[in-house]
C-alpha cells in the first residue's frame, strides 16, 4: 500500500478530491469527480490520483453506507480503464487501505476488487497469481451472504487458472471442494465447467479411462457448447481412449468411441480403428499421432518409456495374442521392438492386472496365449495349466486327421472299387 506522501497526484486533482470531501453530497461529488477522471488527470498520474481517492475517502468521516457507493462507483470506473497493469497496481493498494479498516464491512466490496484483478492477472497469462488472489475472496464470512452459485464461479476459475499451468494439486484441491456443492448448482455453464475441469484433471493424472468416459459425455451435451467444441472434446476422449491400458476396459472405450459416427472427422480415428480392430500399430503411425498429443500425453514414465509408447507396446501386445496360439520371447521382444527380458516382463503385468489371458514357460521361454477374454480383475488373466491339457489336443488333432482319410478311403471304394482293390490295402 502506498502511502500519501509517495503518490504524485496531479496538478488540482488534489484539492479537487478536498472539495468533494467537504461537499453537502459527497457520493455525488466523488461520483462527478470520477465520471470525469480523465479531464483532471494525467497517463503518468493516474495511478496515484485512484490511489488518492481512496485513501482520502477513508480518512474523511463519511458513513459506512456512503464509503460504499463510493467505492462501488471506484471499481466500476477502474474497471473501465481495461487496463491490467492498472488494475493490478491500484487494485492490490486498494485492498491493502480496506483490509487495514478496524470493522469488515467492505466484503462485497473487497470480493468485486480481487476479481477484477484476478482478471488482469489472467490477461496478463499471469493465471497462477489470478487463482491466488480468487482464493482470498470472502466465501464463508457471517457478514455476506454468497450462495452455492457464486462460490462454485469462484473455484471453478480458480480450478480452471491453476489447469492453465499444468498445477493439478492445486486444481484439484479446489475441485474437491466443488464437488461437495456442484450438486446445487443449476447454472448449466459451471456444471459444464465443473465436469471439463474433473476430465482435464483425470487426463493430467493419466486415469485416461475416466477421462475418455468424463470427454465423451461432454461431447454430447446438447447445449452449452458449439458443435466445433463438442467435436474437439471429443477428440480428447479418443487421444484417451488410445492411452488407456491395453484391456477389457479400455476395449469397451475404444467401442465406444468408434462406434460414434463423429468419429470418423477426427485425425485420430486411424489410429482409433486399428486400435479397436486389434490391428498391430507401426512406428511411424505412433509418431504421427504424438504430434497432436499433450505434453503430459508424452510424459515418461517409471521404466523410461514414454505414456504413448506404453500403451501402444500393450495394444501390440494385445493385437499378437489375437494372432498366435505361442510365441518365443525373443520372437515377440522383436515384435514389440523391446529386448526378450522387457517383452516377457510386460506380458507377466499385463496376465497379472487381468488384462491378458495366458501363462508363461520360462524355461522353453514361450508365451502360451488363450483366446479367452480377461476380465479386468487382478489374477484373471492367468490361464490354468490343466494335465495332460496339450496332450488331449494333440490326441484329438490326430483323431480327427485318422478320421478324414477315413472319410477319403471309403470315398474311393465307392467310386473307384477296382483301383483301391489294386492299389489299397483295406
Amino acid at each position: 500500500m502506498a502511502s500519501s506522501e509517495n503518490l504524485t497526484v496531479s496538478e488540482n486533482f488534489g484539492s479537487l478530491v478536498e472539495e468533494a470531501t467537504r461537499s453537502n453530497d459527497p457520493v455525488a461529488a466523488f461520483d462527478s469527480l470520477l465520471s470525469n477522471l480523465r479531464q483532471y488527470s494525467t497517463p503518468a498520474s493516474l495511478a496515484d490520483d485512484l490511489k488518492h481517492v481512496v485513501q482520502v475517502i477513508f480518512k474523511t468521516d463519511l458513513r459506512v453506507v456512503a464509503l460504499r457507493t463510493i467505492l462501488e462507483r471506484f471499481i466500476g470506473v477502474l474497471r473501465d480503464f481495461k487496463n491490467p497493469d492498472l488494475t493490478v497496481d491500484v487494485g492490490t493498494d486498494t485492498i491493502g487501505i480496506i483490509d487495514s479498516q478496524p470493522t469488515a464491512t467492505f466484503l462485497d466490496q473487497v470480493a468485486s476488487v480481487r476479481e477484477l484483478i484476478a482478471e488482469a492477472h489472467e490477461s496478463n497469462e499471469d493465471f497462477v497469481e489470478a487463482a491466488k488472489v480468487l482464493s482470498e475472496i470472502p466465501l464463508d464470512a457471517a457478514q455476506r451472504k454468497v450462495t452455492n452459485d457464486e462460490r462454485a464461479a469462484v473455484w471453478v476459475r480458480i480450478v480452471r487458472d491453476y489447469l492453465e499451468v499444468d498445477d493439478t494439486t492445486s486444481a484439484d484441491t479446489y475441485l474437491n471442494k466443488l464437488k461437495n456443492i456442484i450438486y446445487t448448482v443449476s447454472d448449466p455453464a459451471l456444471n459444464l465447467h465443473f465436469r471439463l475441469s474433473q476430465a482435464r484433471i483425470q487426463d493430467s493424472k493419466r486415469e485416461f479411462l475416466s477421462a475418455c468416459s468424463a470427454y465423451h459425455g461432454i461431447s454430447l451435451s446438447p447445449a452449452a457448447i458449439s458443435e466445433e467444441e463438442r467435436l474437439h472434446t471429443l477428440a480428447m476422449a479418443a487421444r484417451c481412449a488410445i492411452l488407456a491400458p491395453a484391456g477389457p476396459l479400455r476395449s469397451r472405450a475404444l467401442g465406444r468411441m468408434y462406434k460414434d459416427d463423429r468419429a470418423v472427422q477426427l485425425s485420430e480415428f486411424a489410429m482409433l480403428e486399428k486400435m479397436f480392430l486389434d490391428r498391430l500399430i507401426a512406428p511411424a503411425e505412433v509418431d504421427k499421432f504424438a504430434q497432436g498429443l499433450a505434453p503430459h500425453q508424452l510424459a515418461t514414465t517409471s521404466d523410461g518409456s514414454t505414456v504413448l509408447a506404453k500403451a501402444v507396446v500393450e495394444h501390440n501386445l494385445l493385437g499378437a495374442s489375437r494372432l498366435y496360439s505361442n510365441i518365443g520371447f525373443e520372437a515377440l521382444g522383436a515384435l514389440l521392438g523391446l529386448d526378450a527380458a522387457r517383452a516377457e516382463d510386460t506380458t507377466a503385468k499385463m496376465i497379472e492386472q487381468g488384462r491378458l489371458v495366458g501363462r508363461i514357460d520360462q524355461i522353453e521361454e514361450v508365451i502360451w496365449f488363450e483366446r479367452g477374454e480377461a476380465s479386468g480383475e487382478k489374477g484373471s488373466g492367468r490361464a490354468e495349466l490343466a494335465v495332460g491339457k496339450e496332450m488331449r489336443r494333440w490326441d484329438a488333432n490326430v483323431q480327427a486327421l485318422a478320421e478324414e482319410v477315413e472319410n477319403i478311403t471309403n470315398a474311393l471304394q465307392r467310386e473307384f472299387p477296382e483301383f483301391v482293390a489294386a492299389n489299397l490295402v483295406v
